[in-house]
């Protein structure tokens, strides 16, 4: 219990940093007013523009008064429209996690399966064959990878619309943009953590012990693995937003990351703030819970960490 609360502290300190750092770094960025109003205004204009939105005060008070909306539940107000930042989050979220959560299942149920026939494989033509088309995967930049399948599939063959949501085949090239270079992530890690368990010592003793293969797997095997598909996960799961942003940009879909995308280019900065806020703070708690599950799958990790709490 010591640890996990030692850990809950060190995100609550991550979290205050992402807050001051993307404050500030927004803030001297530029002047949203001079990005809003058109070119030919006079200087009363742009200090209306500053006193309506608070730009006027000490850059230290508008942090306070950012910091003090945000316990609220307040993320400001959108310089373009008008209305509160988290509700134009919210608006387009339902379309991000849409794509997030097919994403992560199909880059687990591919990925893993693959890396473990290719670990059982080990130097055949299918281990160096899922190997080639990891690395092939992860060498294609995501934007490329979608205007190829957009070509292929809605200009060369017609079959799915290039961009919105029609029907369910809308949701496959966005979903296989976004999973395919995970889904190679999740194979390479699943061979190289497989290899280094199978050939431990330990197997061979259970190997002589009389053990058959499938409760090697299952009693040695997989707990061990566990431990760092569950690490690898958590991170990827961080990285699902900033390949959504890249989908939905792609693909014309009306969700947050599009909404983060047009927010930069017209320095909406209240909507980019709340955005990277809600991102940073799910990649924060995704990292924690994952962090609480390893004590949960091996109990190794736990006693570990208890002698170091203790120490």
């Amino acid at each position: 219990m010591n640890w996990i609360l030692l850990r809950t502290g060190r995100a609550l300190l991550t979290l205050l940093l992402l807050i001051g750092f993307s404050f500030f770094v927004l803030s001297i960025s530029g002047d949203p007013a001079l990005s809003h109003l058109s070119a030919d205004v006079d200087a009363s204009a742009i200090d209306a523009f500053r006193r309506k939105w608070g730009l006027d005060l000490p850059l230290w008070q508008q942090f306070f008064i950012y910091v003090r909306g945000l316990f609220h539940g307040d993320f400001g107000m959108s310089y373009a429209t008008g209305r509160p930042a988290l509700e134009q989050i919210m608006a387009g979220m339902p379309v991000t996690v849409s794509l997030m959560l097919p994403t992560i299942f199909a880059a687990i149920g591919l990925g893993l399966p693959l890396g473990a026939f290719a670990a059982m494989r080990r130097g055949s033509t299918a281990d160096r064959l899922t190997i080639t088309l990891s690395v092939l995967a992860l060498a294609v930049p995501n934007f490329l990878l979608g205007l190829m399948l957009m070509y292929v599939f809605s200009v060369h063959l017609g079959w799915i619309e290039p961009s919105g949501i029609v029907d369910w085949r809308s949701y496959l090239m966005p979903v296989a943009t976004m999973a395919l270079p995970m889904a190679a992530i999740f194979a390479r890690f699943t061979r190289s953590a497989m290899l280094e368990i199978l050939s431990h010592p330990m197997l061979d003793t259970a190997r002589a012990g009389g053990l058959q293969p499938g409760r090697i797997k299952r009693a040695h095997v997989l707990p061990n693995i566990a431990v760092p598909l569950v690490t690898i996960t958590a991170l990827e799961f961080g990285h699902l937003f900033t390949a959504a942003v890249v989908a939905e940009s792609v693909f014309g879909w009306p969700g947050t990351g599009r909404l983060l995308i047009d927010s930069v280019a017209s320095r909406d900065f209240a909507v980019v703030q709340a955005i990277l806020l809600l991102t940073g703070t799910t990649m924060i708690l995704a990292n924690l819970l994952a962090d609480i599950a390893y004590g949960a799958i091996d109990p190794r990790v736990r006693d570990q960490r208890r002698r170091r709490v203790k120490a």
